[in-house]
C-alpha cells in the first residue's frame, strides 16, 4: 500500500506519466487482493460521512480534508464523489479504513 501510495503523490492525475500503469496495475492488484481476503463493507459513504461529523460534532467547515465548505457540502449531496486524497486523509482523521469511503 505504501508504494501505491507513493505512486499516486507522484502521478498524480497525468495519465501520460511513465509510471501510470504501474500505479494501475498495483491498484488492480491490491483491489483483487482485498475483495479476496477481506469482507466487503456494504454502506454508503455520504452516509458514513454525516455520522462522522455528527459523531465528532463536526460542520462542513471543519472538514479540511475535503475541501472548502461548498465542496463538502456538493460531496454531502451526493453531487460529488470523494477522490482518492480525500479518502486518505479523511481515514487517517478518524482512523478507519478508506473503505468506508468507497463505494
Amino acid at each position: 500500500m505504501l508504494l501505491l501510495d507513493d505512486l499516486i503523490d507522484e502521478i498524480g492525475e497525468n495519465e501520460k506519466h511513465p509510471l501510470a500503469s504501474l500505479m494501475e496495475t498495483i491498484g488492480n492488484l491490491i483491489e483483487t487482493y482485498e475483495n479476496n481476503n477481506f469482507p466487503r463493507i456494504h454502506g454508503n459513504p455520504t452516509e458514513s460521512l454525516r455520522y462522522l461529523m455528527s459523531e465528532y460534532n463536526l460542520t462542513q467547515s471543519e472538514l479540511p480534508e475535503i475541501g472548502s465548505q461548498g465542496v463538502v457540502s456538493e460531496v454531502l449531496k451526493g453531487k460529488r464523489n470523494l477522490n482518492i486524497r480525500q479518502v486518505k486523509e479523511l481515514s487517517a482523521r478518524f482512523d478507519i479504513s478508506p473503505l468506508v469511503f468507497i463505494q
